[in-house]
């Protein structure tokens, strides 16, 4: 373990890791201790340093110097500390490509390595930050051996020493996903590409819905399209992703709308979720961004984005101290026909209707003509979904997919009496 960083391979088990500040990365600032619960089998427990007073990392985890903190759950680690662990398609890198010589949740959160998601790093020191590090990161001239080496991951064969230099694990909240991280010609990026069993192009379907999104006037992550060698004779493509947890030289504290909502003892629904932005939120910005939360939760009914759930929803923390939502980030139709959201929408529930939609408006802070105003304005929007999806590329066997679900008479129903 040198100061070049944590090699997977030679890594030694540490029952005490170090959080550490990345938000100016040149100057990294000691947070505090992670260890491991007594209590709670591979539960992760932290304690602030004695000198860290800028910001709390979430509602849960005040400024308290000598509470220990835990979540209490196996395989968790307490508040925004949580989302700093890789996600689901990183784990899977860890545990079968790192393979590092124990696989507790302390090893999630170092390996998860020095450029992950937000602002926050993990190091076996508390004197310097030692972290996993990862790269050189992939660039343009990489992307078809990095499309070749994520289809082996996921067929399980054999990944050649080479291809496996571009393999990391994920830096995103939340997602199953294959993904990288990418230099493309604007800069480092995410990659996602497709699971192999995939029924269309998902990754261009996902930027055909984003630009979608954009156009009914929702503030989503700028993403665009590469393509990448064909499978069985359809093409395909890889989906970038801008990332919006940097801004500049500087890294964003970010946290999970499912952290925020268990910090402040809510249950997880877009009502709780505009609720945290009443209170964390600038004051000039609460009715905007409330307003921008209510448009996406109509934006995934009417699109069938049913994989809306509380880590597919962020909070970024500004530089004059408050809260903001994120873009929206994977929104895509999920094909699944469920009639149900993965949060909760109103009074009836997860479903999926826009008269659910408006039964908790007061939550919101809108008044109903104006909660109208903005349904109108999606639901024409996503009428002509199909066009636009045309013009991004999508291909005509694959809009017939989706046909069955965006214009199935549940939801086209529904759109049609708002337009």
């Amino acid at each position: 373990m040198t100061a070049a960083g944590i090699n997977p391979s030679t890594y030694v088990p540490q029952n005490q890791l170090y959080v550490w500040a990345l938000v100016n990365p040149a100057q990294p600032v000691l947070v505090g201790e992670l260890g491991l619960s007594s209590l709670v089998a591979d539960c992760a427990t932290f304690t602030y340093d004695a000198q860290w007073w800028h910001f709390p990392l979430s509602e849960d985890l005040p400024l308290l110097h000598s509470q220990v903190f835990t979540a209490g759950e196996r395989g968790s680690a307490p508040g925004a500390l949580d989302d700093a662990r890789p996600d689901r398609w990183g784990e899977r890198i860890i545990r079968h490509i790192d393979r590092p010589a124990r696989l507790s949740i302390l090893e999630m959160l170092l390996f998860a390595g020095d450029d992950r998601f937000g602002a926050l790093g993990v190091s076996v020191s508390a004197q310097r930050y030692i972290p996993r590090r990862l790269g050189p990161y992939p660039a343009l001239s990489d992307l078809s051996a990095l499309s070749l080496a994520v289809d082996g991951v996921q067929a399980q064969a054999p990944v050649s020493a080479d291809m496996l230099r571009l393999i990391h694990p994920g830096v995103t909240l939340g997602g199953a996903r294959p993904k990288a991280l990418l230099h493309s010609d604007v800069g480092p990026c995410v990659v996602k590409f497709a699971e192999l069993d995939d029924a269309v192009d998902t990754p261009l379907v996902e930027h055909a819905t984003m630009t979608l999104a954009a156009l009914a006037g929702i503030h989503v992550a700028a993403t665009g399209v590469l393509p990448i060698p064909p499978r069985h004779g359809k093409a395909r493509h890889a989906l970038t992703i801008q990332r919006f947890d940097r801004q500049g030289p500087y890294r964003l504290h970010c946290m999970s709308a499912r952290t925020a909502m268990r910090a402040a003892r809510l249950p997880e629904s877009y009502s709780a979720l505009a609720t945290v932005l009443l209170r964390l939120a600038h004051p000039d910005r609460q009715v905007a961004q409330r307003e921008e939360l209510f448009k996406r939760m109509v934006f995934n009914i009417l699109m069938d984005n049913t994989d809306d759930h509380e880590r597919n929803h962020s909070l970024r923390l500004t530089f004059d101290g408050y809260h903001e939502l994120t873009p929206a980030y994977d929104v895509v139709p999920t094909l699944l026909n469920l009639g149900y959201q993965a949060l909760m929408v109103g009074s009836a529930g997860a479903q999926s209707s826009l008269g659910n939609a408006l039964t908790e408006l007061s939550e919101f802070g809108i008044k109903r003509p104006r909660a109208v105003e903005l349904i109108r304005q999606v639901a024409r929007t996503v009428d002509g979904w199909e066009s636009h999806f045309t013009r991004q590329g999508v291909c005509t066997a694959d809009v017939e997919l989706l046909r069955a679900s965006i214009d199935r008479d549940a939801l086209r129903q529904q759109r049609i009496a708002w337009c």
